[in-house]
């Protein structure tokens, strides 16, 4: 879709369809007057007969509206204003442009980002109409012989700003907004591609075209390379698979060699069976999300580079299947890390933090400034949160709260979760420096406990997303998160967010 900002009065636009907002109690939004205006009372007469109340996502499709130079006028139901706040404004846009799309306009110009949102700016709201109208269309059909298609799917969408001297900044967020979603739909494509496609090798193929077209600097570590640093955490994980394991490192260099890089760390099980500690049948299609966290980093990096933002950014991936095997690791094996920490192996369904343990011991070697990990961790999570905001975190309070922020800014939210010393009791084992799981209590908790124990020289995060990067049921799917919250922390960390 081909997306343009303008500044100018609805009833002059030569455009398919124009679209402006109605509040309950029928109030016209300041587009809709002057529409309204021009032709000659027909909206507020449409209004007051109640053919449009204005409630939250409720559409009325107008054609031939006197005194305008558009085909269509779409009237776009906004709910009350005074709870008309961040959520209500997403909202108005998706049901946007899902109309727009079957309403045959090849070409549509919006007038809803003109709309007041309490403390935001229109940067703000031009860069989540891009976010949201993307999404809002995007389709995951590459396997499906017959494709539903669209009749005449929307290919032009224009933004409209009130003042000439918004342009500059609304251009700006336009296509700050553009490399976000852009970088979310890679997210969604590699977690809704099946496992038997998306493997490690095909993750680190992606990540090598992600490089040759950014110019990024590319390199992926084998099993050999692997066995040499000692990463026999992650490489045990990998014991019953036939696919081989890669760690994937993409680097951005956007700033000076000297600046320290912002490390981002994804978990990359492409397929989780739960190895010997196997998983019930019902959903278990479902883990080919399990490499979510590699997904969204990707599509950060995607995003970064896509912008050009002056900022080294390293992207690490650690990839693996974890399948049942002869060879596959038991529960009470022992293994030892990277770090020269040992891990006594109670359950094998508990891996993520296996292969990241290594890689967040790996990440030393770049000396960050910052680490964020990202991953499908535990179920645990999903119960304490369910799929509304991510699990957050942090060896370090003000990182904490920076993700938060970026967390509202983008509307990609994340809740702060305790990390205190009293749960590091829980992964006490009698043979071995840890266990890898901490009991029934507390599991995303003691989970991040554990990876805390490989993040002492720098300042680290943890995101587990276990309950927001997919769906299930009738919109299953990925759903690109956190691309949004991490791109909005990292364009604050480059000065870039107005």
């Amino acid at each position: 879709m081909e997306f343009s900002i303008k500044s100018g009065s609805p009833e002059k636009q030569r455009s398919a369809c124009v679209v402006v907002g109605v509040f309950e109690s029928r109030k016209l939004t300041l587009p809709a007057e002057l529409l309204d205006k021009a032709a000659n009372g027909y909206i507020s007469d449409i209004v007051r007969r109640g053919d449009m109340e204005g409630k939250a996502g409720s559409t009325l499709l107008l054609h031939n509206l006197p005194g305008t130079l558009c085909d269509r006028v779409l009237l776009v139901g906004l709910g009350k204003e005074k709870d008309f706040r961040e959520k209500e404004f997403g909202n108005a846009i998706r049901t946007t442009v899902k109309t727009l799309n079957e309403t045959g306009a090849f070409d549509a110009s919006i007038f809803l980002t003109e709309l007041a949102v309490k403390k935001r700016s229109i940067a703000w709201r031009v860069r989540q109409t891009a976010m949201i109208a993307l999404d809002a269309t995007y389709k995951f059909d590459q396997f499906k012989s017959k494709k539903d298609e669209v009749r005449r799917p929307l290919r032009k969408l224009t933004l409209g700003v009130e003042r000439r001297n918004e342009l500059a900044q609304s251009e700006e967020a336009l296509n700050q907004g553009l490399a976000i979603a852009e970088g979310m739909a890679l997210a969604k494509n590699l977690g809704n591609l099946p496992p038997n496609v998306c493997h490690p090798t095909y993750l680190a193929e992606q990540a090598l075209v992600m490089a040759k077209e950014f110019n990024l600097a590319c390199e992926i570590l084998e099993r050999p390379d692997m066995e040499k640093l000692g990463m026999h955490s992650l490489l045990s994980v990998a014991n019953g698979a036939h696919q081989p394991p890669k760690l994937i490192v993409l680097s951005h260099k956007g700033a000076k060699a000297s600046e320290k890089p912002l490390v981002l760390v994804g978990k990359g099980v492409t397929f989780d069976t739960g190895g010997i500690s196997l998983k019930p049948s019902a959903e278990m299609d479902e883990m080919k999300y399990d490499m979510c966290g590699a997904a969204s980093v990707l599509g950060v990096m995607q995003a970064v580079a896509r912008m050009k933002l002056a900022i080294n950014l390293t992207v690490i991936i650690p990839a693996t299947e974890n399948m049942p095997g002869g060879n596959a690791t038991r529960p009470g094996d022992i293994v030892t890390s990277m770090s020269g920490q040992t891990i006594e192996i109670l359950n094998t369904d508990a891996e993520g933090r296996l292969i990241l343990c290594d890689a967040l011991t790996y990440v030393e070697r770049f000396e960050p400034d910052t680490v964020i990990d990202v991953a499908t961790l535990t179920g645990a999570c999903v119960v304490a949160l369910g799929g509304v905001a991510s699990g957050l975190f942090a060896n370090k309070d003000s990182l904490a709260r920076e993700l938060l922020d970026a967390g509202d800014e983008s509307h990609d939210r994340a809740w702060h979760m305790p990390l205190w010393d009293d749960y590091q009791e829980l992964l006490k084992s009698p043979f071995a420096d840890m266990g890898n799981i901490g009991g029934r209590w507390g599991g995303a908790i003691t989970a991040a406990c554990f990876l805390s124990r490989f993040t002492k020289k720098y300042d680290w995060a943890h995101l587990d997303i276990a309950g927001t990067a997919w769906k299930s049921g009738a919109d299953k799917g990925a759903t690109g998160r956190p691309v949004p919250l991490l791109t909005h922390y990292i364009l604050q960390r480059a000065g870039k967010l107005n």
